[in-house]
């Protein structure tokens, strides 16, 4: 799937304002439309290191009412977290009806770094496929819109990004040699990147793959496509 898809894509800095400017419009006016019907709606971004995870999320936010909306940032379980079944800590974090919630990283490390690091047994990630599309299945028949995003950046890209991460004094914090070793497996995680958009790709909960190696264009293709899976739901 992911070699079908060139990230390169471009998007020149006039067409970014103008296509950005008219999607947060409208992602204004839906978010207070979900409120009226209650329609909870969640948006969760996972990537490549330095993909621009951050950067997406601030466009979607800055376009909304600050009352109507959660962000929630997940690392490794630690605490309590550890004690419960791992998609405990997504169910508490899931948007109240006629809200949004906004995460960055998401249930998907399971099947991403938990399976290449080894936190989880082979039997435990291959049984999260399925408890992953149930407990998304779950949450659409309830009447939450789900969009899934995969940001989608080449190697020489990511490398570029790394290096001006860690000249720039006020970035560098950005950098840590785990991201570092996570390149160093580029191969292995673009194999568990695939298998899980195969498996966790479903009509109901659809994964969006995000050409991101130009931000801008990044950007508006997601402020873009929450906009619309909100209109097709209230249609």
């Amino acid at each position: 799937m992911l070699e079908q898809i060139d990230p390169r894509k471009e998007m020149s800095e006039k067409e970014y304002k103008s296509t950005l400017g008219k999607a947060q419009v409208r992602l204004r006016e839906l978010e207070l439309e979900i409120f009226r019907k209650q329609v909870p709606v969640l948006c969760l971004f996972e990537g490549w290191d330095a993909a621009g995870k951050g950067g997406a999320i601030k466009r979607v936010t800055e376009a909304l009412d600050p009352r109507g909306y959660t962000v929630s940032s997940y690392a490794a379980p630690h605490g309590d977290d550890r004690t419960h079944h791992y998609l405990w800590r997504f169910w508490k974090n899931l948007p109240r009806a006629g809200h949004l919630a906004i995460w960055d990283r998401s249930h998907y490390g399971r099947v991403l770094v938990e399976r290449i690091e080894g936190f989880c047994i082979e039997d435990e990630w291959r049984r999260a496929y399925h408890e992953i599309n149930e407990f998304e299945a779950h949450q659409v028949s309830y009447g939450m819109v789900i969009c899934k995003f995969w940001l989608h950046i080449s190697k020489d890209e990511q490398l570029r990004r790394f290096k001006s991460r860690e000249l720039d004094p006020y970035r560098s914090y950005k950098l840590t040699d785990e991201d570092w070793r996570n390149r160093a497996k580029w191969d292995v995680y673009w194999q568990v990147v695939e298998d899980m958009l195969v498996h966790t790709s479903t009509p109901l909960a659809p994964w969006t793959v995000v050409e991101a190696d130009n931000k801008l264009y990044a950007r508006a293709k997601v402020v873009r496509t929450i906009v619309d899976a909100i209109e097709r739901q209230l249609n």
